[in-house]
């Protein structure tokens, strides 16, 4: 069995390998980094800044996994992943796992859980997933 962390996750079925695109990668790191953006206005309600940050963060750490010829099977994947796409630690994506839990809560329990400081910890977190997601040359074309 291979050592790579990603192949491992193929060998259990948690991703696919797919070629990667680069105007698939582009557009999910411009698509996270305006949610991100707008995740920082505080006119929005609360809700709406968790959501917007959540989903800037899923785009980034999704665009991470797709640049490396991986596709997820569930939304999780791709933050369990960051560790292997972006060399970030548990910081980041515990801050991103616990999110994804809340965010699973209210999409499909209608119960929204969130302060103040998490919101800041998810949008802090967002934020490195983006430095490291700008330092990446896009794919190229299979």
């Amino acid at each position: 069995m291979s050592s790579n962390p990603l192949e491992k996750l193929m060998g259990v079925g948690l991703v696919r390998q797919e070629p990667a695109l680069r105007d698939e990668f582009e557009g999910l790191v411009r698509s996270g980094r305006n949610r991100l953006s707008d995740a920082a206005n505080e006119k929005l309600s609360f809700e709406s800044r968790f959501d917007l940050a959540y989903n800037g963060a899923f785009s980034l750490s999704l665009a991470a996994l797709r640049r490396l010829g991986y596709r997820p099977v569930n939304r999780f994947v791709v933050f369990q992943a960051l560790p292997h796409t972006l060399g970030l630690g548990p910081g980041v994506w515990a801050t991103l796992a616990e999110c994804h839990r809340r965010r699973n809560s209210s999409e499909y329990e209608g119960f929204l859980v969130i302060d103040e400081q998490l919101l800041k910890d998810l949008i802090a977190s967002a934020g490195v997933v983006l430095e490291a997601v700008e330092k990446l040359e896009p794919p190229l074309e299979p």
